[in-house]
């Protein structure tokens, strides 16, 4: 699971399809809110916003 900007989105892609061997989902966390889970409040590669999650 990675959380990262748009920016870094298609790191995030190959990084999960290289681990998991499978394409990811991914969640526009613009859009989706989760009630049990607070995202990180950056990216994971750099500092801007974390706005998608990679699962």
């Amino acid at each position: 699971m990675y959380v990262v900007c748009k920016d870094h989105l298609e790191l995030a892609i190959d990084m999960f399809v290289d681990e998991f061997e499978d394409a990811p989902d991914i969640v526009d966390l613009e859009e989706v809110h989760f009630t049990d889970w607070t995202p990180p409040a950056h990216c994971e590669r750099c500092s801007a916003p974390g706005r998608f999650l990679v699962v």
